[in-house]
């Protein structure tokens, strides 16, 4: 606000002006600008410090739980740190989100004080702006697959507010980053859940992008793809719901890695997809029906790799186990296969 100074020269400009012109106006303008003005950098300099000591919280909370705890309980930071998420300041903003992701790393915070503030919906929305820039979708999508997690309350209002979505079109972004986030979310969306959040996956990803994402350059997207597909495909009952639909484009899947140049990690999972079809009740037939399949499998029942040959034995485990119909058969045709 103008000091009285201003008041009094504004009071006495009607009797000065009729006088001598427009000369003092020009002079309380200079005034009102040069007032604009330092508001103005004041404001800037406001910014500039919340997003620094945003930072600072940040780094302090990285890798310690008893200090995020100590961060978390310094009112009213979480309201600020909420409010500052949407914030106009492309500075501030970032410095926010790096603060929550920071924050996010542990798992009582997750459990209590995340649930109390819906920090879910303004990442959601950045996700969801198409103004969005890349480093921001970058930690808001880092910070979301934390949310995700199968002990946070807030994964079903998050599903709810149309995740999936959102995480499945970062799986076609450009940035490896993204598309390697987009696949660890709905990775940890899968795990243990309800059938129909994992038909909604699948759907809504579609088996396309699941070769793509599994023809990616980048090893950890490839990685965290059989690591989804891991997780939908299990519980007796979800594997032979999916497979029903996906079965022989999820069989091309795991073949599509075990014929690859990667590495006998990424081919371990391919392999532990493949068991967890063959613990299924019609999946299995899946595998039985399919003689280069079990040629395969005693392949690598003879690698010199002990990982891979655990994850194959496991498989003809699953085939033939004694108490599932139909095992008899099953193990008369592995015998006959060798």
């Amino acid at each position: 606000r103008p000091p009285r100074t201003s008041e009094r020269c504004a009071v006495s400009f009607v009797s000065i002006v009729s006088l001598h012109g427009a000369e003092p106006c020009r002079s309380i303008r200079t005034q009102l600008a040069r007032l604009t003005k330092k508001l103005e950098v004041r404001a800037a300099h406001s910014k500039q410090m919340k997003g620094a000591a945003f930072r600072v919280y940040s780094s302090l909370g990285a890798n310690d739980e008893d200090i995020r705890k100590r961060i978390i309980d310094t009112e009213p930071l979480m309201d600020c740190l909420t409010s500052s998420l949407e914030d106009q300041d492309y500075g501030v903003q970032m410095s926010a989100i790096r603060c929550l992701h920071s924050l996010s790393r542990s798992v009582q915070l997750l459990r209590t004080t995340f649930q109390d503030h819906a920090v879910y919906e303004p990442l959601l929305a950045i996700l969801g702006h198409p103004g969005s820039r890349t480093e921001a979708l970058v930690i808001a999508s880092s910070t979301l697959c934390n949310l995700l997690l199968e002990f946070s309350p807030s994964k079903e209002r998050i599903l709810e507010s149309g995740a999936v979505d959102l995480l499945c079109a970062l799986t076609h972004k450009s940035d490896p980053s993204l598309r390697l986030n987009g696949v660890w979310g709905l990775m940890n969306m899968a795990f243990q859940a309800e059938q129909r959040i994992k038909s909604q996956i699948m759907t809504t990803l579609g088996t396309d992008q699941v070769f793509r994402l599994l023809s990616d350059t980048e090893i950890h997207v490839v990685m965290k793809t059989l690591g989804l597909l891991r997780n939908l495909l299990s519980n007796k009952h979800h594997i032979d719901h999916i497979t029903n639909i996906y079965g022989k484009q999820l069989m091309q899947s795991v073949v599509l890695i075990l014929e690859s140049e990667h590495n006998s990690e990424v081919k371990e999972q391919a392999l532990c997809i493949l068991a967890n079809i063959a613990d299924g009740d019609s999946a299995k037939k899946l595998i039985v029906d399919n003689e280069d399949m079990l040629r395969k499998l005693t392949s690598y029942m003879l690698h010199s790799n002990t990982k891979l040959q655990i994850a194959a034995v496991v498989c003809v485990q699953n085939l033939i186990w004694r108490n599932d119909e139909g095992s008899s058969e099953r193990q008369l045709k592995l015998k006959e296969i060798g």
